[in-house]
This record gives structure tokens, C-alpha cells and sequence, in this order.
């Protein structure tokens, strides 16, 4: 039988180190962008020295009883020498201001990334502690033991950073290796099949930064953690760098990229109500498959799930969206893709719309208002045909597909500017 929730005490996870979080197990969603099927916990961690008490994150401010309860089962407010802020979310800060304010001598260790989020979090308060901004190679000790400070910024906040505890070799690393997975066996060994939790939080987490999570890996790797600590779900003690491992695994392909080299992909995406948007497609992609260097793939939306779509888009130079405009705007599988690109870097790909249109052709400039919403590069103005195409303006299809490749393959004839569209 578990235990109950509030009334579990704190965990001594090492010698001296103790569990002080919190559990939230009625959570359904999650920065209204996670579904969270059992809840999530918000761990904060206290770590014995001989000189002195860190604490190691606080937890959500609803659930700063529990936190406050089960520290105070561990150690005195007196005894707290050190305040680390792995990341300064109010689901890790959220008790902070109470926590300062019982223990005001305590020093505030936070990233140099973190100060505005400090000052925004203790407000005029925070000119009644002492802190310190923290580097990479930076540590504090605390008497027999020592707390290295690894930065590990946009996963997932710029701020971010994780701690590792020497000579335990125990990783405090905040939101990384996290699920919100509520279990109070607490460990991966004990706690049920949270599997799912693990990979569905680092997709909607941890996926748009992927580069800066195999730069994380970079410095984890070689630390060789014997027991992981993130900031939610449950503490990987067993086997804690498999799960190392997973995160370079999920970063990067499943199945080899056909497109290799200094050739380019180029994604055309479309949906047709009455076939004249689809003649514009296959034109658009027959112009863009003349120009060598650039892998043109074409998909009707109505013919596949969104979310299939969405490695391709993660693994591509360019894309283009085609839709008809119906009740003054694109068709909704359209924007299920543009919703879903959220998950993913597209910061800097190229990105076209085209589509047909009866009345006022607004989906167009709508889709490409969105591209530019994700950071897109839209360099060309959007191809719009009012009803079915003629043979002069498929031709002007392709010649518009045939730009999007030059501009890609760094073949892109210069611009004639046109100052009646200015």
C-alpha cells in the first residue's frame, strides 16, 4: 500500500542528503501545454556539510507547507548556510520568499542568467540577502563535500543550470532527465512504468532545444552521475546514465536522413478542397525538383496525421504550406502543423505559403504571418490564384517553387523590387 502523500516524510536518498519536495498528484496540465496523467512532485533536495545546510530548489508556493514540513524534519533554519537556485520557475521558487524570510542569513547561489528572475522573484526583499551569480567551474563547499555548478542554459529556461554533489557523484539536474510523474516511492526502481512520462515531458520540454541538450550531455557525460536528482518525477538511482543516454538518443534521429551532405530538404505541404490548390502544389513542386541540391518531398495533409510530420519539419531547410482560403482562413490541418511546430527549433528555416481563393485569399499572408511567428524566414512573397489556376499561372507555380529552391541551395538570382507592393 503507498503511502499518503503529505503525511510521507522526508527520504535520505545518500548519507546526509535528504528528499524535501512536494507532491501534486491532482495536476492535469501543466503550463497548459502538458497533459499530466497522475500529477507531477516538485523536488527540492537539503544537503549536509560540515559546515552548513544547501538547500537545493523550493517548490511550487501551494504546496510550500509540505516543503517547509519535511525540511524541518532535516535541519534548523539556523543551520542553512546555502540557498542553490537551479532554476527560478515558480514551480522550483515558488516557496523562496517564505524560505528567505525564516532563513535570512542564508547565501543565494543562482546563475548569472538568473539575477533578473531573483530580482523579479524577491522583489525589494532581495536587498536584505547576499548572493552570489554562479559560472561554469564554479562550486561551493560545505565542509567535506562540494556543490559543482554546471550550466545547462534553455533547458528549458536561458537561467538553467544543474549541481553535482562530490564526492557523492550525485546530479541535481533541475527540469533535465524530469516527468511529471507522481509516485511516492519516489525512485525509478520502486515508482511504476513512468516511461511514457519520460519521453513525452523531454518532447514537449526539451525538444525545441535539442542542440543545447546535447551540449548538456557534452558535460554530463563525463561526470558519470551515480544517482540523478531532477526537479520532477522520480530520482534515478539505478542505471542513471541510461537515461543519459535516452537524452542523446532523443535528440537526435531514430532513422537515418536520406538527405545528406550539401544537399537541401524542402517540405511542401498542402490540402485542397476542390483540386485547385493541389494543381498549384504539384507545380510549385515540380519548379523547386528542377533546381539540383535541393530533396523536394510533396504530402497532401489529408492523407496523414500531423504529428508524423512534425520530425520531418525538425529535420528540414525549408517548408511550404499550400491551403485555400474557406471562411476567410486556412484550412485547420494547416494550422494543427503550424500548432504543433511549437516543439521544435524552427528558428531561421525558410518557410512559403501559396494557395487558391475565392473571395479575399486570406490564408496566405495568415500562414505566413504564423512562419514569422516561429522565427521562419519568409523571403518571398506568398503565391496566391484566385479559383482554378490557368496554364500561365501554374507556370508562375513553378517558377515560385523554383525560387524557395534557389534561395536554399544559395543559388537565388537577385530581387527585383517591385515598390508598388511596398
Amino acid at each position: 500500500m503507498l503511502p499518503a502523500l503529505t503525511s510521507k516524510p522526508a527520504e535520505e536518498i545518500a548519507p546526509g542528503v535528504n528528499w524535501i519536495g512536494a507532491f501534486d498528484p491532482d495536476l492535469r496540465s501543466f503550463d497548459l501545454i502538458l497533459k499530466t496523467a497522475n500529477g507531477t512532485t516538485y523536488n527540492a533536495y537539503a544537503v549536509q556539510g560540515a559546515e552548513g545546510v544547501a538547500i537545493i530548489d523550493t517548490v511550487k508556493e501551494e504546496f510550500s507547507g509540505q516543503f517547509f514540513d519535511r525540511l524541518e524534519q532535516v535541519t534548523s533554519y539556523d543551520a542553512i548556510r546555502a540557498v542553490v537556485l537551479n532554476h527560478l520557475e515558480l514551480d522550483h521558487a515558488g516557496a523562496l520568499p517564505e524560505l528567505m524570510r525564516r532563513a535570512p542569513h542564508a547565501h543565494i547561489y543562482v546563475s548569472q542568467r538568473g539575477l533578473k528572475l531573483l530580482q523579479a522573484t524577491l522583489k525589494d526583499e532581495l536587498a536584505h540577502y547576499h548572493y552570489t551569480l554562479t559560472d561554469d567551474g564554479d562550486s561551493l563547499d560545505l565542509g567535506g563535500r562540494v556543490l559543482q555548478f554546471v550550466m545547462t542554459p534553455y533547458l528549458h529556461w536561458p537561467e538553467t543550470m544543474c549541481s553535482f554533489l562530490l564526492p557523492d557523484r550525485i546530479l541535481f539536474s533541475c527540469d533535465v532527465f524530469g516527468a511529471h510523474f507522481c509516485d511516492p516511492r519516489l525512485y525509478n526502481d520502486l515508482v511504476g512504468d513512468f516511461r511514457f512520462s519520460f519521453e513525452y515531458y523531454f518532447r514537449h520540454i526539451m525538444r525545441p532545444f535539442k542542440k543545447w541538450v546535447l551540449q548538456a550531455m557534452d558535460k554530463i557525460e563525463p561526470l558519470a552521475p551515480v544517482m540523478i536528482a531532477p526537479s520532477h518525477g522520480p530520482i534515478l538511482r539505478t542505471r542513471p546514465m541510461d537515461y543519459v543516454k535516452s537524452y542523446r538518443l532523443l535528440s537526435g534521429s531514430h532513422l537515418p536522413n536520406e538527405v545528406e551532405g550539401k544537399e537541401k530538404s524542402l517540405l511542401i505541404f498542402y490540402l485542397s478542397a476542390y483540386g485547385a490548390t493541389a494543381d498549384m502544389a504539384r507545380s510549385v513542386y515540380e519548379g523547386a525538383s528542377a533546381i539540383e541540391g535541393v530533396r523536394v518531398s510533396l504530402y497532401d495533409l489529408q492523407g496523414g496525421e500531423v504529428e508524423p510530420f512534425v520530425d520531418l519539419i525538425e529535420g528540414a531547410d525549408g517548408m511550404m504550406f499550400g491551403s485555400p482560403t474557406i471562411n476567410g482562413d486556412a484550412v485547420k490541418p494547416i494550422w494543427d502543423l503550424l500548432a504543433s511546430l511549437i516543439a521544435i527549433d524552427t528558428r531561421g528555416k525558410v518557410g512559403a505559403a501559396f494557395g487558391s481563393y475565392g473571395w479575399s485569399g486570406e490564408a496566405v499572408p495568415m500562414i505566413e504571418d504564423r512562419m514569422r511567428g516561429l522565427k521562419m524566414r519568409v523571403p518571398e512573397k506568398g503565391k496566391r490564384i484566385k479559383f482554378h489556376p490557368t496554364e500561365q499561372e501554374l507556370e508562375e507555380c513553378r517558377s515560385y517553387g523554383q525560387a524557395i529552391a534557389e534561395l536554399l541551395s544559395g543559388k537565388a538570382r537577385p530581387k527585383v523590387i517591385d515598390f508598388a507592393e511596398l
